[in-house]
């Protein structure tokens, strides 16, 4: 698998989003490489996105990893206690980001070491919402203004041979953005197709 560059990130959020259906969150752990294909998304699209942190210009030290290059990881705590693993679109000071939502793991052994870091009854609720995917995968905040696209980096994004199209993206609202006014109904949460969805677990 080859880490994604660059210039693949200098796109808008909404973009980004769909874009990164398919493709592979890879992060080296003290219990080996862990990978997920990532099949949930969500686009937020900077100062004018009532649901976005940067909303209206907001700077803050949260939100200032916003800000950074497109490649740059955003991870931030929810409800005190939960990571949610973001990855900044587009260009310094343009502060749009995609929220990962869900991924599926790569391979049999990033299956047993999600596993082993986040013990489930039922393998879907491993890693199909932003804090559980975390605590699969061991993202916490320490990663937060991390370098995706960084020699070296222990947490990065790669292409693989999955090729999602247009026709195998679903979009509608986002999740839990109800103080957002108008904007909670903006199509802008994106996931693979279930059917797609299923031929890519089998």
């Amino acid at each position: 698998m080859k880490k994604l560059t660059r210039s693949f990130y200098y796109q808008d959020g909404i973009s980004l989003a769909k874009a990164l259906l398919g493709k592979v969150l890879v992060h080296k752990t003290q219990h080996g490489i862990i990978r997920g294909i990532i099949t949930e998304t969500e686009a937020y699209m900077g100062v004018t996105d009532k649901a976005s942190h940067a909303y209206n210009g907001l700077r803050s030290r949260r939100t200032e990893t916003m800000y950074h290059k497109g490649g740059t990881a955003y991870v931030y705590l929810i409800y005190g206690m939960y990571c949610c693993m973001n990855v900044v679109a587009n260009h310094i000071d343009i502060p749009e980001a995609v929220l990962i939502r869900g991924l599926i793991p790569y391979d049999e052994t990033s299956r047993g070491i999600m596993k082993a870091l986040h013990p489930v009854q039922k393998e879907s609720a491993l890693s199909d919402g932003p804090g559980k995917l975390c605590l699969a995968m061991e993202i916490d905040c320490s990663l937060d203004d991390a370098d995706l696209c960084a020699a070296g980096s222990d947490i990065y994004i790669a292409d693989t041979n999955i090729k999602i199209s247009e026709d195998q993206i679903l979009s509608g609202p986002r999740i839990h953005i109800d103080y957002a006014q108008e904007a909670k109904d903006f199509p802008w949460r994106f996931l693979i197709q279930p059917s797609f969805l299923t031929c890519m677990h089998s």
